[in-house]
């Protein structure tokens, strides 16, 4: 494994780039598809698609900066938006997308939870293959482990750095498996969902309880309190929120 993909002369294509390039165009095309289906303007999808991207990759640094720097981002403000030096989150990426889709909807006047709704598959899908450039880059990875399965990462990859030359848990993979399964129980069941906004909260259950397991494994987790990660405390409060969305949404009888 290795983090570039192709190199000729000064142009690099680095496998991180190349797989979020990959994971948004194919959300993108699904999420398409399932406008159509769901009554809404392919043309809304495209406006927004631009607008979620900005709001994710600054929400994705920010979040970073926040749980990691947070001297270095009152120092220089402006240091959140260098991504060229590293630094992305995936759950800043996920709430600066949904803060993008409440703007989007409010704006345009259509059902938020209907939007949500059609952009949940594509979200798990996109996400599974943002981790395969994570697994080349050897980020996001795990503890040394004497498992069969464990990975030894390029010298170069910050794996490789933390633990030169030791099989580690190859956490990404761990985590696109539980987003491909989470893609697949989204796509079975999405015409069968009665009530706007449970998809999107599905997926928020489904994806906040698979992360929490995984950060049991994780080497490079932003800690938060003690042993518990950033990740884990937004997770178990994503769980509790859509559950309680869940209710909420149930007794209003928002329907399809």
């Amino acid at each position: 494994m290795h983090p570039i993909f192709l190199q000729i002369g000064p142009l690099t294509i680095r496998w991180y780039g190349l797989m979020i390039a990959i994971a948004c165009l194919t959300g993108f095309w699904i999420a398409q598809k399932e406008a159509k289906r769901n009554q809404i303007e392919a043309q809304k999808i495209e406006s927004f698609f631009l607008f979620a991207v900005l709001f994710a990759i600054a929400g994705a640094r920010f979040y970073y900066v926040a749980f990691t720097e947070p001297a270095l981002f009152w120092a220089n403000p402006l240091s959140v938006l260098a991504i060229w030096e590293g630094g992305l989150a995936i759950h800043g990426a996920i709430l600066g997308g949904l803060l993008a889709c409440i703007i989007y909807t409010w704006h345009q006047k259509i059902s938020f939870w209907k939007f949500a709704d059609t952009l949940a598959p594509s979200l798990a899908l996109g996400q599974a293959i943002g981790r395969i450039g994570c697994f080349f880059n050897g980020d996001a990875h795990g503890y040394p482990t004497n498992m069969p399965w464990g990975l030894i990462y390029s010298p170069e990859s910050p794996a490789g750095q933390m633990y030169p030359g030791q099989p580690l848990h190859p956490t990404q993979l761990y985590e696109m498996g539980f987003n491909l399964i989470i893609f697949g129980v989204l796509w079975t069941i999405r015409k069968k969902i009665k009530i706007k906004g449970n998809l999107f909260l599905l997926y928020t259950i489904l994806y906040s309880a698979g992360r929490i397991f995984v950060e049991h494994f994780r080497a490079d987790k932003l800690t938060y309190f003690g042993n518990i990660s950033a990740a884990q405390s937004i997770g178990a409060l994503g769980i509790l929120t859509a559950l309680i969305l869940m209710i909420v949404l149930r007794k209003k009888a928002i329907r399809i």
